[in-house]
């Protein structure tokens, strides 16, 4: 099948442009030119048309059928930098050469129904991201010492993750049998009065942008862990965003994600309405009513910083927000330091223990 390729390039010295996340500006680092982001739709409109103009004469992306890469699902596209054949599997939007580093933005796939509403820019550079990690494991003691290398940490890979928004109204009725107890002495007794109460709590709470992460690739837990994004700082969607980063369109589609927004719009009305009843020796909820009413749905792109790890066949995930720097990250345990480090405690608490018996 054809794709429509975009690569930005710099009008000054034809080198490829980036989003640069402090600057919030396509930034050449050849040259460095900077272009203002009210330029990033017009890079678009060019880009596009000449990509239209190319793609007539010869395609230069094709399915992949017999061969090396013969795999469901994957296909093979010429960088238009250096001539590599790269490979990529159908939700693939935006990506880079591993070669010469030429970033491609495959726009076809991100356009008509798959256009997102919006995307929120990176805001943490790589340079920022790789620093948060290694502090992070500094603290850890028993990490394996491979860990910390700095080929290993410099793979960190920036990602705009599709997501769905949800907005929604959860209009609530709940009733709690709710009981307060007091106590005092009379005379030789202790007198001990129990009062029972059913509590009512009715009403309607708003909700703008629920995320559900619309990627099979990405762990939902580490997803919701890096929460939350400021909206405050979504734009309009524009390809140039992606430039210098990778991208994958949603491979989970909005009805499909919508139960799970269903789940966590219910709980969070419950635990807001439970958190009212107040003042009571014990609270048990009786009845639970919440509907959802005025719903819609945003298609999003949000910035994630990810690194993947395998250590004795088990992969540990590192996880930041690119935009705000919140991180998540399960990292592995050099079994040989763990249990140095346990005998180390043992013994110290066995030498504890003697002294003291001798002192006694």
């Amino acid at each position: 099948m054809d794709e429509q390729m975009i690569g930005y390039k710099c009008p000054n010295c034809d080198a490829t442009l980036e989003f640069n996340a402090s600057s919030g500006k396509m930034h050449c680092a050849y040259c460095d030119s900077d272009f203002d982001v009210d330029t990033l739709k017009e890079f678009d409109d060019a880009l596009k048309r000449e990509s239209d103009e190319e793609s007539q004469k010869e395609p230069e992306w094709n399915a992949c059928e017999n061969g090396e890469w013969e795999e469901e699902g994957k296909a093979i596209f010429a960088c238009r930098s250096c001539g590599a054949e790269l490979v990529a599997d159908e939700n693939t939007a935006a990506t880079v050469c591993p070669y010469c580093g030429n970033a491609t933005v495959l726009a076809g796939r991100l356009s008509g129904v798959l256009k997102p509403d919006m995307v929120i820019p990176f805001k943490v550079e790589k340079e920022q991201a790789i620093a948060a990690l290694k502090q992070f494991c500094r603290r850890k003691p028993l990490l394996p010492k491979f860990f910390l290398d700095d080929h290993r940490i410099e793979s960190i890979t920036g990602i705009y993750v599709p997501f769905w928004l949800f907005d929604a109204d959860a209009d609530a009725d709940m009733t709690y049998r709710a009981t307060r107890v007091r106590s005092w002495r009379q005379g030789d007794y202790r007198i001990t009065e129990t009062s029972h109460f059913l509590v009512r709590r009715s009403g309607e709470i708003g909700f703008d942008r629920v995320p559900v992460d619309g990627s099979k690739k990405m762990d939902d837990a580490y997803m919701e862990a890096i929460e939350p994004y400021d909206y405050g700082e979504a734009v309009d969607f524009a390809t140039a965003y992606l430039s210098g980063y990778l991208a994958d369109k949603y491979d989970v589609d909005s009805t499909s994600a919508s139960p799970r927004a269903t789940e966590r719009i219910k709980d969070s009305t419950q635990r807001t309405f439970d958190s009212t009843v107040v003042g009571y020796s014990s609270v048990t909820p009786r009845h639970r009513s919440i509907k959802l009413s005025d719903s819609k749905i945003h298609y999003a792109l949000m910035p994630v910083w990810m690194l993947n790890t395998v250590y004795r066949g088990k992969t540990y995930t590192f996880a930041m927000n690119g935009q705000t720097g919140k991180f998540v990250g399960e990292l592995p345990v050099d079994r040989l330091k763990y249990w140095l480090w346990t005998g180390g405690i043992t013994a110290a608490v066995t030498l504890i223990g003697v002294i003291s018996a001798l002192l006694m």
